[in-house]
Parts: C-alpha cells; structure tokens; sequence
C-alpha cells in the first residue's frame, strides 16, 4: 500500500480530475452495484452525509440502540443535521431489530404535531453487538417495512465486507434494498484512512455538495485512493483469518475464571466479554493487557477486542496467556 500511495497518479479531486480517486469510487460502486460512489475521510463522516441528505429538519431516526450512527459520532446528526433519534433495544439482543420492532417504531402518520420518522439505520456487521451479522433476506426484509412506509434505509457497513464473509455472499447481495451504504476501507480491510458512501447518482452528486461544505474535499486525495484500491482488490480475501483469529480468542477466553463470553455469537472479528465475574473491573483488566502492548476498549463491565490483519495467530495465543495471567 504505502508503495502504491508513494506512485500513485493524482490530479484535484475537488474538481473530479484525480483518477485514481475515480477508480476507486467507480469500484465501489460496483461492488455495491449501486450507481456511484464517494471516496470520503471517514465512516462517520459519511453516514453523517447519508442522514442529511435523507432526512430534513425535525424528523427522527429509527436504529438500535447500540448503533455507532447514534452512540458514537457526539450527536452529530442533530448537529449538522438537525434531527433526533428513535432508539430502539431489540429483544433478542443480536443488534438488528425485527420487522415487528421497525414497524412498530415507524412514526409516518397521525396528529400534524407528532414527530415524524425520516430514516431507517442499520448496522452490519453490529459493533458493539459482537460483530453480528444480518443476512441478505433479513436485510430485505427490514427494507421493505421501510420502503411500504415511504421511508429511506441507510447501512452502516463500516464492517460489511466481514458481514460478507461470515455470510459467504457478496457485499452487493447485503445492501441491494438499501438507499445507501457507508464502508469503511480502513478497518478490516487495511487501508489506513478512508470509507465510501454510494447510493443513487444524484444522490452521490449531492453527497459531494455536502462533502466540501463540511471541510471533506480532499486535493490529490489519489495518495490515500490508491491504498483503498488495493484494500478493495486484496483486503477481502482474507477476512477468514481474522474471523477464525477472533473465534480462537473466544475460545480462550471462555475458559478463564471470571470471564464470561458466548463463543457461538463470536462469527466475525469482534470479540466482546464480560468480566464481572472476575474481581477487577473492565478498565483495570485493560490497563494492564496495556503493559504488554496489546490494546482493547472497555466499556461497563465489558472488554471489545478486535483482530486485523496485523493480528497474528500468534498474537492470539499471546493475548489469551497475558488475560489468564491477569485473571489470577
């Protein structure tokens, strides 16, 4: 990557003369089989992006409550956008709500004053609901609740090419009913910066309004384009690695006292336990995986790890001694 990025042939991406920025959004799109594609700085700004354009001021959003467009992007959509959001905790706790829980939140109707719904979210794979994936037809389905209300679909699939994976289809099967799609080149797939939007041309057009007005528009922006070429061509085909990297974590850490984790659930590259039963807290247990130089995220009683391809299976037998160790 870092060779490409250094070769890379540039031009002015503001004015649509970078071709290899062009390169990239036409593969995108294709791998989307959507009709265009928007290289942008980052996942979140570009479901930031999706939810503006899809909504307008005063509406709300349906997602899961554990949704990153709503947890984890500090209330941009009501800054920039304007809008609130529905959450909605699904029962069965895999982060993908029902076709009863969506049309059941679904606000298109009654008193001129009640809140009005502008946008369906959904989320595949689900971060912080351990990387769980949602099937093409499941997705289709959520779709067309959506889509008989009269009300858009946005996905955020900053995961999706490990949702592909795990499901063994293509990315374009998982979002084929959805309005628009946010990847990210940057996670799974090893770019070091950088996600696409796409959707529909006009949309897209739109969405590069909105780019350069929130300070998006990017030069020869071809130098980071041309590692997310190579993420899009290479990068997918290992993803099994890591999913069998993440399910060996899993497995390791099921059997430490104290540790508590359902292995079966672990079927990407997420990997979330609870340590309650432990003794320590969650911030304490991550502070020292610290000292030996492995790095994870706590949350209440709860620990997120997460495998990359800089993520060896030795690294796997390392990090799962240094928690036994830790657990003692």
């Amino acid at each position: 990557m870092r060779a490409a990025m250094a070769s890379a042939e540039v031009g002015d991406d503001v004015y649509r003369e970078d071709p290899t920025v062009n390169r990239l959004e036409e593969m995108a799109a294709d791998l989307c089989e959507k009709e265009a594609a928007l290289f942008v700085t980052s996942g979140t700004l570009g479901n930031q992006l999706a939810v503006k354009l899809h909504t307008r001021p005063g509406d709300d959003a349906v997602i899961e409550s554990r949704g990153h467009i709503y947890c984890y992007e500090l209330g941009a959509a009501a800054a920039i956008s304007g809008i609130t959001f529905r959450p909605v905790i699904n029962a069965d706790g895999s982060g993908h709500l029902s076709v009863s829980e969506i049309r059941s939140e679904l606000a298109t109707g009654g008193t001129y004053y009640a809140s009005r719904t502008g946008l369906l979210c959904l989320e595949n794979s689900h971060n912080f609901a351990g990387g769980s994936v949602m099937s093409a037809d499941e997705c289709s389905e959520r779709c067309q609740v959506a889509r008989d209300a009269g009300i858009p679909v946005h996905m955020d699939g900053a995961r999706i090419f490990n949702a592909a994976a795990a499901l063994e289809c293509d990315v374009a099967d998982l979002v084929k009913d959805c309005d628009s799609v946010m990847f990210c080149l940057s996670k799974g797939l090893g770019a070091p910066v950088g996600s696409m939007l796409a959707g529909k041309r006009e949309f897209i057009d739109e969405a590069r309004v909105w780019r350069k007005r929130l300070g998006g528009g990017m030069r020869q922006a071809g130098i980071l384009a041309a590692a997310g070429l190579i993420a899009l061509d290479d990068g997918a085909k290992r993803l099994h690695d890591d999913h069998s990297n993440a399910k060996r974590l899993a497995r390791g850490i099921a059997a430490i006292d104290g540790f508590s984790i359902d292995v079966d659930n672990v079927v990407t590259n997420i990997v979330i336990f609870d340590v309650a039963g432990s003794g320590r807290t969650a911030a304490e247990i991550v502070s020292q995986l610290a000292v030996y130089d492995i790095h994870a995220f706590s949350f209440g009683t709860s620990i997120r790890m997460v495998t990359h391809l800089n993520v060896t299976a030795d690294d796997i037998e390392t990090t799962i001694k240094c928690l036994s160790r830790i657990a003692v």
